[in-house]
């Protein structure tokens, strides 16, 4: 039996902003995305895909979708499939005028209301992206016609195995600030849907510029890192949010034969092995 696993990456809150603007004056985020995109495509075996998980662009703005078309052309180039989700700095028209071209690129049905969508992954293992921005706001949230769109795409595949994937974080983590912007408006809805579908195996989101564990109903909860600037770890109730210049990563999902799908924090910086002599 083959034991070559499958791989999802998971890049998130890139934050590209239009060429030339630093954030906070210090963080070139198109450089770092940059670097990113060049160690996924050394990532063997190749990804089967990879999603970003929101915060796609730092303000929503055409020209940031078209940098971060450029930044993901090698990508695409690849003949890698991208799987495209808003986080509360994107804005969906926008991002996806920027990518309606391009194929390979998921970012939901053109003019949708809300950008929620489902791949049928190798292995197998079903992807299912929904849509939490809240335009304006910087928490996220699910109405009703998300949350009845969310359970037709879980009810067409129940005995694959599932990732759901969001932008906001769908419990608290103990970083206030953060926590002041999660999942709020129809979070109970949010969390009897992962209850009602045991196929639901992992729920994956962004957000918090740091990688957290925890967990709703029966599923594992998992953020990805940035790729670009960290939020400070900072866990007293009353601590400012803060920019922490820590080193940037990104998640990889694997699973396969005899691999029930686990998680691998990757990060920046010199991927150089020394063998084991």
């Amino acid at each position: 039996m083959d034991a070559t696993p499958y791989l999802l990456v998971q890049l998130s809150d890139p934050h590209i902003t239009q060429p030339g603007r630093l954030i906070c004056g210090r963080v070139d985020t198109a450089a770092a995305l940059r670097h990113a995109v060049e160690r996924v495509l050394q990532i063997r075996p190749r990804p089967v895909a990879v999603l970003i998980s929101g915060d796609l662009v730092d303000a929503g703005h055409p020209a940031e979708y078209a940098q971060l078309r450029a930044l993901l052309a090698p990508l695409t180039d690849a003949g890698l499939p991208l799987a495209l989700l808003p986080g509360n700095h994107d804005a969906r028209g926008p991002l996806q005028a920027a990518f309606a071209d391009l194929p390979g690129v998921h970012c939901g049905e053109p003019g949708a209301a809300a950008l929620q969508y489902a791949l049928d992954l190798p292995g197998p293992l079903r992807l299912v992206v929904l849509d939490s921005l809240v335009p304006g706001q910087p928490q996220g949230g699910f109405d009703d016609a998300r949350l009845d769109q969310a359970r037709a795409l879980l009810a067409e595949r129940p005995s694959m195995p599932t990732l759901v994937a969001l932008h906001h974080p769908p419990h608290a983590t103990g970083l206030a600030a953060m926590d002041a912007m999660a999942l709020q408006q129809g979070l109970d809805g949010f969390e009897a849907l992962i209850a009602a579908h045991p196929q639901v195996l992992r729920v994956v989101c962004g957000h918090l510029h740091r990688m957290t564990l925890g967990r709703i109903a029966h599923a594992s909860v998992v953020s990805a890192p940035s790729t670009a600037h960290q939020i400070a770890l900072e866990l007293a109730p009353d601590a400012p949010l803060g920019v922490a210049l820590e080193t940037p990563g990104w998640l990889i999902h694997a699973w396969g034969p005899g691999l029930e799908p686990v998680t691998h924090l990757a990060q920046a910086g010199n991927p150089e092995v020394i063998p084991d002599i």
